[in-house]
């Protein structure tokens, strides 16, 4: 018999637009939690820094590029770690294979 994942619903509060709803799965709630935090902080951050010079929604727009910019980044880095990882283990097969 399968087991079924155990769900949960969650609000997540990002800077101040109204709360989102969300059904998750019970293990993820910390990493949801975690990208709630990191968002607001950087948030917070910036809209105090910039006050007066840009709307909420031009912070936000702000942050959502900053994380997607960092997303590129990570994404970019782990393709070239896989590419030299897969070459690596091409190159030893090839010596295990002649011993």
């Amino acid at each position: 018999m399968a087991t079924q994942e155990k769900t949960q619903n969650i609000l997540i509060r990002i800077a101040d637009v109204e709360p989102i709803a969300l059904t998750i799965s019970s293990d993820e709630e910390a990493s949801y939690r975690e990208a709630e935090k990191l968002v607001n902080t950087l948030w917070n951050k910036w809209i105090d820094r910039f006050e007066g010079n840009n709307s909420s929604q031009r912070v936000m727009a702000m942050v959502a590029f900053q994380f997607a910019r960092l997303y590129s980044k990570s994404y970019n880095q782990n393709v070239a770690v896989n590419k030299f990882i897969t070459t690596f283990e091409e190159s030893l097969n090839e010596v295990v294979l002649k011993m």
